[in-house]
């Protein structure tokens, strides 16, 4: 069978359309053998396999930074955020010494990590081959870790920019059911307009098991503020996750008490559950307990930490939720505001939970907002055919 000829790509034709592709901005680094650390910028880095964990880069052969940096050994590639476009430049420059006023400290494997960066991945150089004018490098992961919950530096159509999600949710995954995503996807509208309406944050949790998982989320948390991503797990025990508890049958109920461990503490989870089921939301607090939770949590942001851990279960059971009296002390502590969303069997089956919203001046703020998350909570109960049991018929 004849075939055509080739048709010849006019290379300037080819960039404009592939600027249409936003790519993330990396800085790769190492260390040459004479002790010079030596900078890289990659548009084109992706992670390759899970096992064994293998990422890779594409750099032009004819790369000055490339010629320097293909005899190392190993190389550490940092992940810049939206605010680090000037070091991106610097480090893209022809300064003779980059790094001069750059803070920087060094990965096990002796290369530079940038302050400041998004997330680093420090690799054992794996492979190099060749792929018309770009070599193909594979790298060998070693460490890597999350530093700043920034968004990250992107590279689009010819020029640097961050990007500003209205919503994130989380894609298909052995721990969320098809269903619920589904009822992700049926909630998400309704979580980016609350949240453009009171320039605050607000998370869709599910819960599976012994575990309530963050399935969506939509706006843009203070840093200050507990940093809930898409995927994070958390433990399903008291005084956390009342908003699901405060509807369950009995013996489930029960179950949630146990958690606690505590029997001395029963009565007052379950007055808590009472309150939440009388008013149909859950209140978080401030308090030392939480600030040293945000802490912890902050450093437990990686996909492969244990929910249940010994820390976490202890500062959770030190965490304020759902005082009797809605006083006006208690309303300005407010941190969080649950919301249950339920289905046609008046279960629930999904929580909204506003967070990082501005401080309140009054009580009449928060309760503002209280009634604003319920709007939207009940919006999405209706949309899904569910039947509330908070609304008086």
């Amino acid at each position: 069978m004849a075939t055509s000829a080739r048709r010849e790509i006019d290379p300037k034709w080819y960039r404009q359309v592939l600027a249409q592709y936003p790519t993330g901005v990396c800085v790769v680094t190492s260390v040459t053998e004479q002790g010079e650390p030596i900078a890289m910028i990659v548009g084109s880095f992706t992670s390759v396999s899970l096992n064994p964990p293998l990422v890779a880069f594409f750099p032009s052969r004819d790369s000055s930074s490339w010629a320097k940096l293909r005899p190392c050994r190993s190389f550490c590639v940092n992940i810049l955020s939206s605010d680090q476009e000037a070091i991106c430049r610097k480090l893209a420059s022809k300064d003779a010494d980059k790094f001069a006023g750059t803070p920087h400290r060094f990965s096990s494997a002796g290369n530079p990590i940038l302050d400041g960066v998004v997330a680093w991945i420090d690799c054992l150089q794996h492979s190099v081959s060749e792929a018309g004018d770009h070599d193909i490098v594979l790298g060998q992961v070693l460490e890597l870790d999350v530093v700043n919950k920034q968004l990250p530096l992107l590279f689009f159509q010819g020029g640097y920019g961050r990007f500003s999600p209205a919503s994130l949710a989380a894609i298909d995954s052995p721990i969320i059911s098809q269903p619920q995503l589904q009822l992700v996807d049926r909630a998400r509208p309704f979580m980016e307009a609350l949240t453009s309406e009171l320039a605050a944050s607000c998370i869709a949790s599910v819960r599976i098991g012994a575990e309530i998982v963050v399935a969506a989320s939509a706006g843009t948390p203070k840093q200050d503020l507990t940093p809930m991503l898409v995927g994070q797990r958390l433990p399903f025990r008291p005084p956390t996750g009342a908003v699901f508890a405060a509807w369950l049958p009995e013996h489930e109920t029960q179950k949630w008490l146990d958690e606690s461990r505590v029997d001395t503490r029963a009565k007052e989870y379950r007055l808590q559950l009472d309150t939440v089921r009388c008013r149909g939301y859950s209140l978080g607090l401030r308090n030392d307990a939480q600030r040293a939770f945000v802490a912890k949590l902050s450093k437990l942001t990686n996909s492969n930490y244990e929910a249940h851990h010994p820390e976490l279960q202890q500062l959770i059971a030190a965490l304020a939720y759902d005082p009797l009296e809605l006083s006006s002390d208690a309303l300005t502590a407010v941190r969080l505001i649950s919301v249950p969303i339920f289905d046609n069997n008046e279960r629930v089956i999904m929580a909204f939970t506003l967070h990082s919203f501005a401080k309140p001046n009054g009580q009449d703020d928060v309760l503002h907002n209280i009634t604003r998350v319920r709007d939207a909570a009940r919006c999405v109960t209706k949309a899904i055919g569910g039947r509330d049991p908070t609304v008086e018929p």
